[in-house]
């Protein structure tokens, strides 16, 4: 059948009916130098790969190099290696434990300190009521008690509605930019070589404190809510507590933190 179904195929092509096989088109969308023509460099995508810095499109990225990539330019290979040397995930902050020896085999132990490293710096205050994650790229508020103890349906009611002049916001974010965290997004702000909380500093070198980057983190009593439902149990959903990064559930009637979030893919 499949012998058949290629020679049928090839019969179409050259009957000149289109049987849905097709490249992208391969014109530049605008002029050389028009910001429509923009895109991204084998260096740029290779930094983000690398650092997840942020990078921006060139505009005239179709035009003809004066000279050849100089010793920064990247290849296709390059960017291949980079993405098969390293684990997709981040590193999860184990290690250099104080007062403990790790035991060979162990998250932590030298022979097994794998993942992403951690930017530097790991978060950065945008001095407009918000805080970018660098290692996610998504941004937190600030003051991470803004809403204090909320159930369930009113802490994604409070994300929801959040917007630019509330709770020491001035970054023009309107009502629907803010959401509350999945579990895997929460989860993410945790360093589990930390503990109380376990949550890093701006540089992320050392334990956050107050101010560095965020405000009022609450690490007792209760877990802060993710947006994400208990699949077994749906009256219950995940949340995590940032004493010890904890992941748990509760019911959504229940009492807890609220941490607004936006950005993301």
């Amino acid at each position: 059948m499949l012998k058949w179904r290629t020679v049928a195929v090839a019969m179409l092509v050259l009957a000149g009916v289109s049987t849905g096989v097709r490249a992208g088109d391969l014109d530049s969308p605008a002029a050389p130098n028009n910001a429509g023509s923009a895109m991204y460099t084998l260096e740029d995508i290779y930094n983000k790969l690398d650092t997840r810095a942020a990078v921006s499109k060139r505009a005239g990225a179709f035009e003809e190099p004066s000279a050849g990539p100089g010793s920064t330019g990247r290849t296709t290979d390059d960017i291949m290696g980079l993405i098969t040397s390293r684990a997709p995930v981040a590193k999860t902050g184990a290690g250099d434990l104080s007062d403990y020896t790790e035991v060979a085999g162990e998250d932590g132990h030298a022979s097994m300190r794998k993942g992403v490293a951690r930017p530097s710096p790991r978060f950065t205050d945008n001095g407009d009521g918000t805080v970018t994650d660098n290692l996610t790229s998504l941004i937190w508020l600030k003051d991470a008690h803004a809403f204090g103890s909320r159930a369930w349906s009113d802490a994604l009611n409070d994300c929801a509605t959040l917007n630019s002049g509330e709770h020491g916001l001035t970054d023009g974010s309107s009502e629907g930019d803010w959401r509350l965290p999945n579990v895997k997004e929460l989860q993410s702000l945790v360093d589990y070589g930390l503990y109380g909380p376990a949550l890093s500093d701006t540089a992320g070198t050392g334990q956050w404190s107050t101010g560095d980057p965020f405000n009022n983190v609450q690490s007792l009593d209760y877990f802060y809510w993710s947006s994400t439902t208990y699949a077994p149990f749906t009256v219950v959903a995940w949340g995590v507590y940032l004493d010890d990064g904890y992941v748990g559930i509760d019911y959504k009637t229940s009492m807890s933190y609220v941490w607004p979030v936006r950005g993301g893919e």
